[in-house]
Order: C-alpha cells, then sequence, then structure tokens
C-alpha cells in the first residue's frame, strides 16, 4: 500500500506568495503519486499562522478550487515553530508521512522525491541539508553557521544546516506528541525522538515573491529559544567562569594583602574600579542568562496551549460524527 504524504506550509502574511507555489505543491504531489511513490489521496495542508493580509482567503479560495489543498488557521500569530507543530499535529492522523516546507518556494521542492525514497527504504525522518548558503548574505550565513556549531559544543543534537525543511513518518509524529515543551525548536526536539534517520542536500534559492517575514530580531529570539530549550551548559559555563574570577580575586587578595604588610601599598584606584565594573558586569550577564532559564520555567509551568485552530477548509472526524 502506497504512503499517504501530506505537505505541511506555514503561511504568515504569503499573499504573495501563495499563488505562485501553491501549484508546485500540488504538481509534486501528483508527480510523485504518478511514479507510484505515493497515495493519490495524498494532499498540501497550509496552516495561516495568524495572517494579517488575505492569506486565509487565499488557502480558502484554494482548498474549494482543487481537493488536493487543505487549510487550517490558528486564532493568533503564534510564530513559526507553533505553527509547523500545529500542522504536524494536525496531520499525523491523517496521513503516513509529512514534509514540512516554507510558503516561499526557497526549499528545492524536487528533494522531496529523495526524502520519499528514503522512507521508502526505511528511514522514519528525513533532514533536508543545505548544500550551500552561496544565497546568503555573508553576515548571515556567517552567523548561521556559528549558531550551529555553537549548539553542538553545548552538546545539543542538531543537524548541521538543517531548518525545517524534514520528512517526518506518522509513527514518529506519535511519540512527537508526547513532547509537551512550550519553548520549542523543532530542529532540536526531533532529533531526541530518535528512530531511522537521515539527510538529503539541496540547494536553496531565492524567494519566489514577496519579502522575507523573519527578520534579525526573530532570528536572534529563535536562537535563544534553540539554546534554552536543548543544553543547560550556559549555566554550568557561568559557575565554571565564576570560579576562575573567584580563583583570580582571591590571589588579588592576597596580593593587596601582602603588599600591604610589607608596606608597599600603593595607591590603585585605577585598577579596583577596573576589578569592580568587570566583576559587576560579569554578574549581570550571568544574571541575564539566569533568568532566562528562570523565564522559560514559569512558562513551562503554566501548561498554555501552544496552539490553537480556529478555522478548517474540511470537516475532522469528529465533526463528522457528531453531526450523524
Amino acid at each position: 500500500m502506497l504512503p499517504k504524504l501530506t505537505i505541511i506550509v506555514p503561511c504568515y502574511n504569503e499573499e504573495e506568495v501563495l499563488p505562485v507555489t501553491a501549484p508546485l505543491f500540488a504538481g509534486k504531489i501528483r508527480e510523485l503519486a504518478e511514479k507510484g511513490k505515493i497515495s493519490t489521496d495524498s494532499r498540501v495542508l497550509f496552516v495561516n499562522d495568524g495572517s494579517r493580509d488575505s492569506t486565509w482567503e487565499i488557502i480558502r479560495k484554494l482548498s474549494e478550487q482543487d481537493e488536493v489543498f487543505l487549510g487550517i488557521s490558528q486564532s493568533r500569530n503564534r510564530g513559526h515553530q507553533n505553527a509547523v507543530l500545529a500542522g504536524l499535529m494536525e496531520a499525523k492522523d491523517l496521513c503516513d508521512i509529512t514534509i514540512s516546507i516554507d510558503a516561499d518556494g526557497q526549499d528545492d521542492i524536487n528533494a522531496m522525491d529523495a526524502m520519499v525514497d528514503a522512507y521508502l527504504d526505511g528511514c522514519e525522518v528525513v533532514y533536508g541539508v543545505r548544500s550551500s548558503r552561496e544565497t546568503d548574505t555573508f553576515f548571515k550565513r556567517s552567523t548561521a553557521q556559528g549558531f550551529y556549531k555553537f549548539l553542538q559544543f553545548l552538546g545539543a543534537d542538531v543537524v548541521y544546516n538543517h531548518a525545517d525543511y524534514r520528512l517526518i513518518s506518522a509513527r514518529v509524529l506519535q511519540e512527537f506528541a508526547n513532547f509537551r515543551e512550550v519553548n520549542l525548536f523543532l530542529r532540536g526536539l526531533v532529533p531526541l525522538v530518535g528512530f531511522k534517520s537521515t539527510t538529503v542536500e539541496y540547494s536553496r534559492q531565492e524567494r519566489m515573491a514577496g519579502s522575507s517575514h523573519y527578520p534579525l530580531k526573530k532570528m536572534l529570539a529563535l536562537a535563544i529559544d534553540g539554546i534554552t530549550s536543548l543544553s543547560v551548559k550556559p549555566l554550568q559555563l557561568i559557575m565554571s567562569f565564576g570560579i576562575i574570577v573567584a580563583g583570580i580575586s582571591f590571589i588579588g587578595c592576597l596580593w593587596a594583602l601582602i603588599t600591604a604588610i610589607c608596606g608597599k601599598a600603593v595607591a590603585g584606584w585605577a585598577s579596583m574600579t577596573c576589578i569592580i565594573c568587570f566583576v559587576s558586569g560579569v554578574q549581570l550577564i550571568s544574571l541575564g542568562i539566569i533568568g532566562e532559564y528562570i523565564g522559560k520555567i514559569y512558562l513551562e509551568t503554566k501548561q498554555r496551549p501552544r496552539y490553537i485552530i480556529s478555522e478548517r477548509t474540511y470537516s475532522t472526524e469528529k465533526e463528522k460524527s457528531e453531526r450523524t
């Protein structure tokens, strides 16, 4: 029996690019079905992340025109990671495999062929990995690669140069549903589930239409979420650095005491000021890092829903049973 595929496409203010990329997603579904790799019942599921433009209206119109398109809309904007999660959790009971991909057309859609082939060969998770970052600016390329290396230094199990373009089987998603973190960083959480996995390389292209909705501020927030959700090593580094500073301070105190006893003490206003400023700065940075972790704990203890679906372009099994 051929596997049923659902392509998950998170959307936030994508009214310019959806008319361009939606036919590509539908075409890929039909192409894979014609090759006998997936079921003809496969679908494209758009997740509207509280868009302020006409994105949801476009999704509804697409679903009316072609049954291959499905759509869900969140009650408000909750961020890219929550939108992807909402699509995955919605699709896990509707299909055998999912592939998450952004709506902008930058990720090579033809890499899906290799992903499905890897699944048919026994892999439950297939990560799309960028073969190069030539289309990125120097700043974005260097910071992104530095971020992955830093996460690996902290001991986080992440796939280098992988974003959120991946295939996940429904079997894996059933287990992933048990992960209840509010502090979401999917590219670090998925490897924690385990199961057989592999990677597929692809080249990333320029955005097909519109402009990016992921500015530096959001990238930094995602990086902080990734670090704090996957590793406590920053806290350990604070303790280690504190021990080193305390040791140096102790040596300085001994030196000051010995010079005072020997009657060789001299005015040290400048040196004392530098030491005080340095230690104060270290303390503030340390408190900031600790505060970040405490804030994450605060959010986790509230156990607020990570997403709320307000509308669907289709009826769920529960809604169908309630009608009958």
